[in-house]
């Protein structure tokens, strides 16, 4: 098994933890106001990686060779 190392900095941390709540929420609300399975399932999923992103350090993009700003 691969160690994961931190490839971003703490502002790049907060910034995909808000991102990944904020998605989340959105995807439990369309969920429950709405019935768009399709879009609800795709936000969850998002804001759950986004959240994984923020608690690991580790940036998918970022280890993939993409230069982000944060």
């Amino acid at each position: 098994m691969t160690k994961w190392s931190c490839n971003i900095d703490p502002r790049g941390r907060i910034i995909r933890g808000l991102l990944g709540i904020i998605a989340l929420a959105s995807g439990i609300h369309l969920l429950i106001r709405t019935d768009s399975a399709f879009w609800s399932t795709g936000l969850c999923t998002l804001g759950a990686f986004a959240l994984f992103e923020a608690v690991k350090g580790w940036c998918a993009l970022r280890a993939l060779g993409v230069k982000l700003p944060f």
